[in-house]
């Protein structure tokens, strides 16, 4: 009988033993997915990448049915800076950015824990999108930034029973935990890059930003044998609009024209305020002709603009000097060479155009045979 016991007791111990070690051996393979997943999230170069990576990579990682994220922007700072990365949240069914915190409450509420449970559409529907697979168990991991909180992260199963465990419970906060602090850093650096390379006033990119990416275009430019154009631009008489009206309305003048040229614009084309009144705008791939009818659709839109400024409404027209650069393999320039050709040429037709009567365009060739030293100081 004592033996027969001991012998029950024994098959039980070893089953326990087993069941130890296959919980392990799954910890360990979690373990070692996980870390992988968290390496490469830290590794991605922007914020839409990492967003990309968290809804594509996650499900296949963790071998899930569904992975989601709801955030709140309430200040508009996601949507913005996934706009310049010309990320469009309308094409992503999985990601959902709610500006309004109140909709948000009332929509997905404020989830403080995580969740982890059977899936109700009536009460966790909004967190999902529509799919042939049926979930059966989720997950709904609360974000959150700087200690204020963003969203959640949101993982579907089909299998029951997907997420129970201790094991998951501590892999999941660590996830959220992991995803916040990804989101705050990136949010953090966008944030800095913005203020290092945008005007503040302006909204538009700034010289040192233009001064960076000039090399770029140029040495694109050069690899493809694409013709790159560049415009100067002037606001006319813009001294007489702050002695006249003042410098709060001369800034007014200055963000509305900024706009006003960025609208004629594609996403790739580089805007940046050169310094005081004066713009320049790269546009890649673009020839002369071409180059020609932007600036004068240009042109024509701020000449058209009704700036009120205290119920007066100031006139504002621009000047444009206008260059083309192709690279010439048979006399080719430095990067350098060509970059300041191609800003001082575009200048020099913006003297010109000042000079033969202002708010109209002129034309320079790039003297190929004489680079400049250097940009235009």
């Amino acid at each position: 009988m004592l033996e027969n016991d001991l012998t029950t007791d024994l098959i039980v111990l070893e089953s326990h033993i087993s069941g130890l070690f296959d919980s392990i051996k799954k910890g360990s393979s979690m373990l070692k997915d996980f870390q992988t997943f968290e390496m490469r999230l830290f590794d991605q170069s922007s914020l839409g990448e990492m967003i990309r990576y968290i809804l594509d990579s996650a499900k296949a990682v963790f071998d899930l049915d569904q992975v989601t994220l709801c955030l709140l922007d309430e200040s508009g700072e996601l949507s913005q800076l996934l706009a310049e990365e010309s990320f469009d949240p309308a094409h992503h069914q999985r990601l959902t950015l709610l500006c309004d915190k109140e909709l948000f409450s009332t929509k997905f509420g404020y989830v403080l824990h995580s969740y982890l449970g059977s899936f109700v559409q009536e009460h966790f529907g909004h967190f999902f999108v529509s799919d042939d697979i049926p979930l059966s168990h989720i997950a709904i991991i609360p974000l959150y930034q700087r200690g204020e909180y963003l969203g959640t992260l949101n993982l579907g199963s089909s299998r029951p029973g997907r997420f129970f465990g201790s094991i998951t419970d501590d892999f999941l906060a660590h996830l959220g935990v992991v995803v916040g602090i990804c989101l705050e850093n990136r949010l953090n650096i966008e944030t800095i890059r913005r203020t290092s390379y945008v005007d503040t006033l302006t909204g538009v990119n700034n010289r040192r930003f233009l001064e960076q990416r000039i090399g770029e275009e140029v040495a694109r430019c050069q690899r493809n044998s694409d013709p790159l154009t560049c415009l100067f631009l002037d606001i006319d008489y813009f001294k007489s609009v702050n002695d006249k009206y003042g410098h709060l309305a001369g800034d007014s003048v200055l963000s509305i024209v900024a706009k006003t040229i960025k609208s004629q614009l594609r996403n790739n084309d580089v805007l940046a305020r050169y310094g005081g009144e004066e713009f320049v705008v790269l546009l890649s791939n673009i020839n002369q002709s071409t180059g020609h009818e932007i600036a004068e659709r240009i042109r024509i839109n701020v000449q058209a603009l009704k700036i009120t400024f205290s119920e007066i409404t100031i006139p504002v027209t621009l000047s444009i000097g206008l260059t083309t650069y192709r690279s010439d393999r048979r006399n080719p320039l430095t990067i350098a060479e060509a970059a300041s050709c191609l800003i001082n040429t575009a200048d020099s037709a913006l003297y010109q155009a000042k000079n033969n009567g202002r708010n109209r365009i002129e034309y320079h060739d790039i003297p190929m045979d004489r680079p400049f030293a250097q940009l235009k100081a």
